[in-house]
């Protein structure tokens, strides 16, 4: 079972990334992750997402958007609320921070950072840095629904349990790449999301 002790031990002292060499890529190993970088745009934007852990009594979850049908890129996926860095952002921290509270309305006051996972690529071009953080439970909601359809939260036990890891093949670019998905109820969490959480998993498995 993980507790905010662990958590908080072993994102210690962690700092965001930046190096595009080190970049993982949605829980790949890495000779797949060589191939499948090999296939991405030479040029890549910035983007930052807050994994957001609500400590509430019960048991620690993780908060979860699904984005919008009719968006261009990545259209009811499950992902983590976030974007792009923009000029005016101070650091990734402060990009998570504040495209959490314009796409679903939790404001920085409820949020304390825990540190960084490694960065991860995803295929849209963009280099993603994860801000891990904790969030209190009395929040309250306002989703920018131009951008979220909806948000829910998972246990985190069960994203960090083993048996809940489904594996899956993928197809990109005349390859096929083995990852991982995560079916809870009726949600299924796959691509760069299900990557971030694994590498959340191996991190508290291994650190």
């Amino acid at each position: 079972m993980a507790s905010r002790q662990l958590i908080e031990e072993r994102l210690r002292g962690t700092q965001p990334g930046g190096d595009p060499v080190k970049a993982l890529m949605a829980g790949l190993e890495p000779r797949q992750a060589e191939e499948l970088r090999k296939l991405l745009p030479s040029e890549f934007s910035r983007a930052a997402v807050l994994v957001p852990i609500v400590d509430r009594p019960e048991g620690l979850t993780i908060l979860l958007t699904q984005r919008a049908s009719h968006l261009k890129n990545h259209p009811g996926q499950i992902s983590f609320p976030g974007g792009r860095v923009e000029r005016t952002d101070a650091s990734p921290w402060e990009t998570a921070l504040r495209e959490t509270e314009e796409e679903i309305g939790l404001g920085r006051e409820h949020i304390s950072l825990a540190g960084y996972l490694t960065d991860h690529f995803v295929i849209s071009g963009y280099l993603v840095t994860p801000a891990v953080a904790f969030v209190r439970t009395d929040f309250e909601l306002e989703l920018d629904v131009t951008e979220v359809d909806e948000v829910f939260e998972v246990p985190l036990d069960f994203v960090l349990d083993p048996a809940n890891h489904v594996p899956r093949e993928r197809r990109f670019g005349g390859h096929t790449f083995k990852a991982v998905d995560i079916a809870y109820q009726r949600y299924n969490i796959w691509g760069a999301t299900a990557g971030m959480l694994m590498t959340l998993y191996r991190t508290l498995r291994e650190g």
